[in-house]
């Protein structure tokens, strides 16, 4: 996705409507959606290709010149025609968001497309043998139920760790995966319950219900201002709690915490590490008005003081 701010300043209420009128003095292109958690990954030193799809207008050039400029590899991008790039455009005024407004399409990309993608991510892994696979799902089409079952069934073959950051579309066709982020909201939602108190007896409740119809390894839970829940069948659940921050803003958090989460379990083999740093990457960029990548040397400055590592 493409991620579009336009800075300006407030002074008077439309004569036409009762909406404040901005004067736009800034317009910045960021990278955003799956693309930020490739940003995030690169920031941490890893090389990060990223298999999605774009449209053919110039928000896609834009997109795709950003990421270039990252060095994030874009050649297993389709282009497709008829299909608008995604971008959300945010209307900021004394860093505050006045509006978003959302270009894109939402439907599932057509099946030629589907299996295209799919040839890209199965010769990838079989030539280049990487570590880890980030399945970032925004319910916009791309991570289509054949596609995820595909390509879990090819990293398993493969012996690559999936992490996946899930959505409610296609929330329990995540089966096998290594770990498992959805946020509080979002299990909640998919499984029709309401969590009353938030505590490791009830969240373990919760890991339970979706093991059982996933079998995955982990599950991790993103419990906003509450902090962290990871849990692995059999063994003891832990919450991790946030420190506290000054919020500016928490888009794109999830994608730092996914980011930071599975980078550090796949060079450490340590949950309990890769969800610490997670937690503490999650709150830096928070610090942050709009989607940015984490400053490695400030996390692992803040990892030292507080984790004592």
């Amino acid at each position: 996705m493409l991620d579009t701010y336009c800075w300006g300043n407030v002074e008077r209420i439309s004569p036409e409507a009762p909406v404040p009128i901005v004067a736009v003095n800034k317009e910045e292109y960021r990278i955003g959606g799956a693309g930020n958690v490739a940003l995030n990954l690169r920031a941490l030193g890893a090389e990060a290709f990223i298999f999605s799809v774009v449209g053919e207008d110039i928000e896609a050039e834009r997109l795709m010149q950003l990421m270039d400029e990252k060095e994030i590899h874009t050649e297993n991008i389709l282009r497709i025609t008829r299909r608008p790039t995604t971008n959300k455009t945010r209307v900021m005024a004394r860093n505050q968001q006045i509006m978003r407004l959302d270009s894109e399409s939402c439907e599932d990309i057509a099946t030629e497309q589907e299996a295209l993608l799919l040839k890209k991510l199965s010769d990838f892994i079989v030539r280049e043998k990487p570590q880890l696979l980030i399945l970032e799902d925004y319910n916009k089409g791309v991570l289509t139920e054949t596609l995820i079952a595909s390509a879990l069934k090819i990293a398993k073959e493969n012996d690559v760790i999936i992490t996946v950051d899930p959505k409610k579309k296609n929330f329990f066709s995540y089966k096998n995966a290594d770990i498992f982020k959805p946020n509080l909201k979002e299990v909640a939602e998919a499984l029709h319950i309401h969590v009353d108190l938030i505590n490791k007896a009830n969240l373990s409740k919760v890991h339970q219900s979706l093991h059982e119809r996933l079998e995955h390894r982990f599950s991790l839970i993103t419990l906003s201002e509450k902090g962290i829940f990871f849990q692995e069948t059999n063994n003891t659940p832990t919450i991790l709690p946030a420190k506290i921050r000054n919020i500016a803003d928490v888009s794109g958090a999830g994608d730092t915490v996914i980011a930071v989460l599975s980078l550090v379990y796949i060079i450490t083999k340590n949950i309990l590490i890769a969800a610490e740093m997670a937690n503490i990457a999650g709150g830096l960029v928070c610090e942050q008005v709009g989607t940015a990548a984490i400053d490695k040397e400030l996390l692992f400055a803040e990892c030292t003081s507080l984790l004592k590592i």
